[in-house]
């Protein structure tokens, strides 16, 4: 039994947010006081940094279980199936639902009972539940699915990556030009066809990396206390990722049995350009090797960090033959990586 993905569908929001729009905004420090340079040269420097030309909001009348809807039902439409037919709708979001200008998040019901009831499917056997995972959410939840299918507890799920980080930043730090919205889709299958899933690698660190990513207080210390925005330690992040996610790329082709020369795309969580390729470049020097040109599809560009969001969407788009210079076609072998939250890493290698 080979277990694949069927379909595939991305929401890409409407609303581009460029670089210049940043030029509006007050940046502070930790502590409150000004950053001391001008707005252009933060964005200057930003951009050299992650490549993040412009990101994409969702409209305010949106919310994630929204889009989420409108990705799976693309998926859905893509795979040919029957929605009254999935066994479980798994999604991975990190914040639920947050209006426009609220101050809470909402998870009541969870957001894949939303998407169930969205897409109107009656079958109580459908199983919704959400998943909070940090940035890896949907590899996590493609490979739950995949065990589901193996332990004959299913046959099909959905399994949906969404996020609206724009209502969960703080405007005052330069970190919330990273952050943008977008949600990604997945149908997961058994198949009598060749391929699929060959092997996977996840884990999650702790001990000292729990609390690089976190929820905390605005840098403007006018802003109520009780709320709260998403923050990081930048740094601590960057040297956990170029240290951990090439190790579990590596366990993961080589539990695969997948020469490391047949891999024919990376794609990996797009949080940071010059992150994203140090982490290409120690992955293939661990076979002592140099990364091959073109191996990393990236689409941080234009769409920014969208958290769960950013690799279905970004393979959704390499399906579709969207994402010029890319391509991928049947008999293909292809890496899924991702690092976020909790610290969490995963890896997938999948065979079209």
């Amino acid at each position: 039994m080979n277990i694949k993905i069927t379909g595939s569908g991305c929401y890409i929001p409407t609303e581009i947010v460029t670089n210049a729009d940043f030029t509006k905004h007050v940046f502070l420090n930790d502590d409150g006081t000004p950053f001391p340079l001008p707005n252009e040269v933060i964005t200057e420097k930003f951009y050299d940094i992650t490549g993040i030309e412009e990101r994409r909001y969702v409209t305010d009348n949106l919310l994630t279980s929204d889009i989420a809807t409108i990705a799976a039902k693309k998926a859905i439409e893509n795979a040919g199936i029957d929605p009254e037919t999935l066994d479980y709708i798994i999604f991975a979001h990190n914040f639920g639902n947050v209006k426009k200008g609220a101050i809470q998040t909402d998870i009541l019901p969870s957001l894949a009972t939303r998407v169930k009831f969205d897409l109107r499917i009656k079958n109580p056997k459908c199983v919704a539940y959400d998943m909070l995972f940090g940035c890896p959410g949907w590899i996590e939840g493609v490979i739950q699915a995949q065990a589901f299918i193996k332990a004959g507890m299913a046959k099909k799920c959905l399994v949906i990556g969404a996020e609206t980080l724009s209502r969960v930043v703080d405007m005052h730090d330069r970190d919330s030009m990273i952050y943008s919205d977008g949600a990604g889709a997945t149908i997961i299958e058994s198949s009598e066809e060749e391929g699929g899933i060959l092997a996977h690698a996840s884990a999650t660190f702790t001990f000292d990396e729990a609390y690089y990513l976190f929820f905390g207080n605005s840098f403007n210390k006018d802003h109520d206390p009780d709320v709260r925005y998403i923050k990081m330690h930048g740094r601590k992040i960057y040297e956990f990722a170029l240290s951990q996610v090439p190790k579990a790329m590596k366990e993961c082709v080589d539990a695969s049995g997948i020469d490391i020369s047949n891999i024919k795309k990376v794609l990996i969580h797009q949080a940071n350009e010059k992150m994203d390729e140090a982490i290409i470049q120690r992955f293939y020097k661990l076979y002592g090797q140099k990364a091959p040109e073109g191996i990393m599809p990236m689409s941080i560009h234009k769409l920014g960090n969208s958290s769960v969001a950013t690799v279905p969407t970004l393979y959704d788009l390499l399906v579709r033959g969207t994402l010029e210079g890319h391509s991928l076609a049947k008999g293909d072998v292809i890496l899924f990586a991702s690092v976020g939250a909790g610290m969490n890493v995963n890896a997938i290698v999948y065979k079209m």
